[in-house]
């Protein structure tokens, strides 16, 4: 992907701190839980925040402290994030203006292990998410490492720049609504109904990715695309459940299946349309 050097004031970079907040007493296993609940791109608001709420007795604070320098590597990919992070938030404001709406820009917060947002304490398990409480998107970019070497992503910054457009499509379904309707209704629903509201949730915010995709053709190199779609494919459902339990179970889907996060980001990329990112009528009629 083609980018250049771009500061954000909404952007923080808080790899190689320690502390910082509120330390998740016994996360390790907290960790495995959200691992599995929600691998890649939740909302943790959802997923992680109602673990979360049931576990602030067992909190204590901390202090942040500086415990290591970033390498060279380390720093080029956290400008390259907040780049694309700077990129989503132009592309946005400009398509909201275009509607006569206001684009209110999220936060972006790089971490390493942990970090203490108002959804909760998370840790590195809990992948990339978006916390609607604060309105910003949490990433630790150590993710993509594991995500190609444990689930068969070809890898590429441009996996990392679909996995930022996805969270920040979290955003977008914060700030017009849909978010909070999605809970009200999963609030009265049994829990395959609510599942299946959640993938709808998940392939939008994957469509969201491809619009913005659609309108920063002008940054792409050639294999982007792919890199993109190998990514969407490793964090399928589907695709997880294989991996890490050895068989499907489509009525726990929380984020759709392979196929389906990668149609959606195509749909997005393809169209650039945003009204052709419902995606409860066309999973739910």
């Amino acid at each position: 992907m083609k980018w250049d050097r771009k500061e954000s004031g909404n952007f923080e970079d808080r790899r190689g701190m320690s502390g910082g907040g509120k330390a998740l007493l016994g996360g390790g296993a907290i960790g495995i839980i959200i691992l599995l609940l929600n691998m890649f791109g939740g909302e943790t608001g959802q997923t992680i925040g109602n673990i979360l709420e049931q576990t602030q007795g067992n909190q204590q604070q901390t202090e942040p402290t500086k415990t290591r320098e970033l390498t060279a590597e380390e720093k080029e990919l956290g400008d390259f994030s907040e780049a694309c992070f700077v990129y989503n938030n132009e592309t946005w404001t400009k398509l909201f203006n275009e509607n006569n709406m206001q684009y209110e820009e999220p936060g972006m917060v790089l971490f390493d292990d942990g970090v203490n947002t108002a959804c909760g304490s998370a840790t590195s398990a809990s992948g990339p998410f978006y916390c609607p409480a604060d309105k910003k998107v949490y990433m630790d970019l150590r993710f993509f490492e594991e995500l190609k070497t444990r689930f068969g992503a070809k890898g590429g910054d441009f996996a990392i720049a679909y996995v930022i457009a996805h969270e920040v499509g979290h955003h977008l379904q914060t700030i017009l609504g849909t978010s909070g309707k999605v809970r009200k209704l999963q609030a009265q629903k049994l829990e395959a109904e609510a599942n299946k509201l959640s993938v709808c949730l998940e392939l939008q915010a994957d469509f969201y990715a491809g619009v913005w995709a659609h309108y920063n053709k002008n940054l792409l190199e050639e294999g982007d695309i792919e890199e993109a779609l190998s990514a969407a494919n490793a964090v399928g459902d589907d695709a997880i459940q294989t991996k890490m339990q050895g068989h499907v179970n489509q009525e726990s889907f929380t984020h759709g299946s392979s196929e389906q996060r990668m149609e959606w980001f195509m749909k997005g990329y393809k169209t650039g349309d945003i009204k052709q990112g419902d995606t409860f009528s066309a999973l739910l009629n």
